[in-house]
């Protein structure tokens, strides 16, 4: 059986979690230290619907040192996650006022998935306070 060969692109700020997310789900372990990510490929194969796909996940460098690189990653793209760290509301800023406007540019009809990493450090109480000036920025009210 020929598998589906599909291609994932990450993208957000250096430093949100994009390559932790990657290893974590293609090779089930959680890196011991920071890797500072220029561009790395890796392969995940899964099951989707019965199917057997070939995900190729494209990781990509979010400093500002690689935007002229990084457009080199978008063609053939099949899906685009879009990160931010959740202790970092500077990370969720750009997603508005970079990534999106990048992605669209250079992936118009591509669908985008946003994820927000670091979970495990929203109770941080510098995070919780970033945090809460945001949503009083914002007029966020709870569901």
């Amino acid at each position: 059986m020929v598998a589906i060969r599909k291609k994932l692109v990450i993208v957000g700020d250096g430093a949100c979690g994009k390559t932790c997310l990657l290893i974590v789900f293609s090779k089930d372990q959680f890196p011991a230290v920071y890797m500072l990510t220029m561009f790395e490929n890796y392969v995940a194969d899964i099951q989707v619907d019965g199917k057997q796909v070939e995900l190729v996940l494209w990781d990509t460098a979010g400093q500002e040192d690689y935007d002229r690189l990084r457009p080199l990653s978008y063609p053939d793209t099949d899906v685009i996650l879009m990160c931010f760290s959740i202790d970092s509301p500077d990370s969720l800023e750009n997603i508005l006022e970079k990534w999106i406007p990048e992605v669209k540019h250079f992936c118009p009809n591509v669908p985008i998935i946003l994820v927000g990493n670091k979970k495990d450090l929203r109770n941080d109480e510098h995070t919780r306070q970033e945090l809460a000036k945001i949503k009083q920025e914002l007029r966020w009210v709870p569901r």
